[in-house]
């Protein structure tokens, strides 16, 4: 990778998309420090630490949610907003149509995303003021104070999503996910800090770091693996005649990902288990035996159930996302047009029933792992001292994938530049 980005600066027009995207980064990591006024931070930080939503949403920002910047809602609202619209290409026919008109079709897409992304970020603004105020963490309840919040992240979360397009249009890599990378990192020094704490505090020893530090470089190793692994099938094309020219007859095979569907199945799954948490805390008291089960009792984050529960939403949002945008009936009925045929397999109905299981037993594999990822830290913050380390699963999944993704276009861009041909 070091070598990778090194070759990179000696080329003039890559030089320039990496420093294009530095600077957008520091611009969104400088919008991270200005806070939204009329807010009890102390309040606010007991709520991230013990909400798994509000955790989630301020370690995909950056930890701008903790102290509530303008950027507290990151980019969240246009993941959303994407992962929807994608799922709506594939339903309603009038956005499948637009998908395949080619470049103006995708710029109609990407425009409806823009207003879905301002329309679930004043949702999810509203939410999170009301949620706040019901829990003490604004300075003055009124509806004023509301609507402030409302439109400050509201207005951020659409500046912050112009810095990504402008990072994919001009810069390096997929400009969501490098501001979520690097709002990621951002937070490791933040990390190191409050092991330190711990160790000076006693509350933490040595071997519990040394230990934790190797499982971390484990589990590093595991998602590498889980994010190059692949299962290639083998396809062939058969050899015909048009005139005098021969076409067909070679060799190739279908990648199929072991987690196809990366991250988008833990933000469903968060976003499923917290519903509840949400709309008790919105509108039942805390003396409420329904507000105690979801927020204190078996059923909480802190209980014995939500590790299984969050397990299994994991492994079935993995299979969906990955049954709906692979098809395999369409797949195999575009080999049979090519002439193309899977060794052993009739095309037609045979290639899409092996293509089905296929796909299905990759998806449980890779949905099982990612659940494995995403739920041991949970499991290690109750049985070590090194304090709130429940999205480190999450964060390592998003780390490894954007930084080989990143690998990936940066070495296609410097084979493009320093092809050699037959003859050095």
């Amino acid at each position: 990778m070091l070598k990778t980005l090194r070759n990179a600066f000696s080329i003039p027009d890559l030089r320039r998309r990496i420093l294009f995207t530095i600077f957008v980064l520091m611009v969104y990591r400088a919008g991270v420090f200005i806070p939204v006024p009329g807010i009890n931070l102390d309040q606010l930080k007991q709520l991230v630490d013990q909400g798994l939503l509000f955790g989630f949403l301020d370690i995909i920002s950056g930890g701008a949610f903790k102290e509530f910047s303008i950027f507290a809602m990151g980019i969240v609202p246009y993941i959303n907003s994407s992962i929807i619209f994608s799922l709506l290409v594939i339903a309603i026919p009038r956005l499948e149509e637009l998908s395949k008109q080619g470049e103006e079709g995708r710029k109609k897409i990407a425009e409806y995303t823009r207003y879905g992304t301002v329309v679930f970020a004043l949702i999810q603004s509203f939410s999170i003021a009301l949620y706040l105020r019901n829990n003490g963490a604004l300075l003055d309840n009124s509806w004023g104070q509301i609507l402030l919040i409302m439109i400050t992240l509201t207005a951020g979360t659409t500046f912050v999503m112009w810095l990504g397009e402008k990072i994919t249009e001009y810069g390096i890599g997929n400009g969501s996910s490098m501001i979520i990378f690097a709002g990621i990192l951002a937070r490791i020094p933040t990390m190191g800090y409050s092991i330190g704490v711990a160790i000076k505090g006693g509350t933490a020893n040595y071997i519990e770091v040394i230990l934790f530090l190797a499982f971390a470089v484990l589990v590093i190793a595991g998602v590498v693996a889980m994010d190059l692994g692949e299962r290639r099938i083998p396809v062939q094309y058969a050899q015909r005649k048009v005139g005098m020219r021969t076409y067909g007859g070679q060799s190739t095979h279908i990648p199929i990902n072991l987690n196809s569907a990366g991250v988008i199945a833990i933000i469903f799954a968060i976003s499923v288990l917290q519903f509840p948490q949400i709309i008790t805390q919105l509108t039942l008291e805390p003396t409420h035996p329904v507000y105690a089960l979801f927020n204190s009792g078996f059923l909480s984050p802190k209980g014995w159930v939500y590790p299984i529960v969050y397990i299994f939403l994991i492994i079935f949002f993995t299979w969906f996302y990955t049954s709906v945008t692979f098809k395999p009936d369409e797949v195999a009925q575009n080999l049979q047009k090519s002439g193309g045929f899977i060794p052993g397999l009739r095309p037609g109905k045979p290639t899409e029933e092996y293509l089905t299981r296929i796909i299905n037993r990759m998806t449980v594999i890779g949905g099982f792992f990612a659940s494995l990822v995403a739920v041991l830290p949970i499991v290690l913050q109750h049985v070590t001292h090194l304090g709130n380390i429940q999205f480190g699963g999450t964060a390592l999944l998003i780390v490894v994938g954007v930084a080989l993704e990143l690998n990936k276009q940066l070495t296609a861009q410097l084979s493009m530049r320093h092809y050699e041909g037959f003859l050095k």
